[in-house]
């Protein structure tokens, strides 16, 4: 037990040495990596972490400057790649708020729309409102109303040449 201890100790005075040593120019490498003093300083921190850990296990103890170096570097480029991936979701949101997800209704092109829809013949009326409010491909609106597609077809496009003619005229009346 007494020799783990000194062991213990022994090892400890060290990595305190390696630090006391390491550290300066440890902080001015992570410094000029980063630009920011607190995060030079954590990164030093978090270097001096995994290479401590693995103190025990390095193959050349003298090399402890280049691994230190090294998981600078390593940490930096993490971090790099981590902020560039943030960066890129907080973009990705930002166009999705940017695009807006409901319109206010304006209500008089939505009662001008009504009134258009209502003056059309039962028909005509029933496509439009298959086709883009049931959202019905032509083939199931056919299939609906126990006609061709073809007919379906003819149906909408003249219901939707009178609308544009009745909606048109509507707006532009408006001031």
């Amino acid at each position: 037990m007494v020799d783990a201890a000194a062991a213990t100790t022994g090892r400890q005075g060290t990595l305190a040495e390696l630090y006391e040593r390491h550290a300066p120019a440890a902080g001015r490498l992570a410094y000029l990596l980063t630009g920011d003093r607190r995060a030079a300083e954590d990164l030093v921190q978090e270097a001096f972490v995994r290479v401590a850990g693995r103190f025990r296990h390095l193959r050349v103890p003298d090399a402890f400057e280049a691994y230190l170096r090294r998981t600078i570097v390593h940490l930096h480029t993490s971090q790099l790649r981590r902020l560039r991936l943030e960066r890129r979701e907080m973009e990705r949101e930002r166009a999705v708020a940017r695009v807006p997800s409901m319109t206010i209704p304006d209500v008089e092109e939505r009662d001008a729309l009504w009134t258009a829809l209502r003056s059309l013949p039962a028909r005509q009326r029933t496509v439009v409102v298959l086709r883009f409010y049931e959202d019905l491909s032509e083939r199931q609106t056919a299939d609906a109303l126990k006609t061709s597609p073809a007919a379906v077809k003819s149906l909408l496009a003249r219901a939707m040449q009178t609308l544009r003619a009745r909606i048109g005229s509507e707006t532009d009346d408006r001031p």
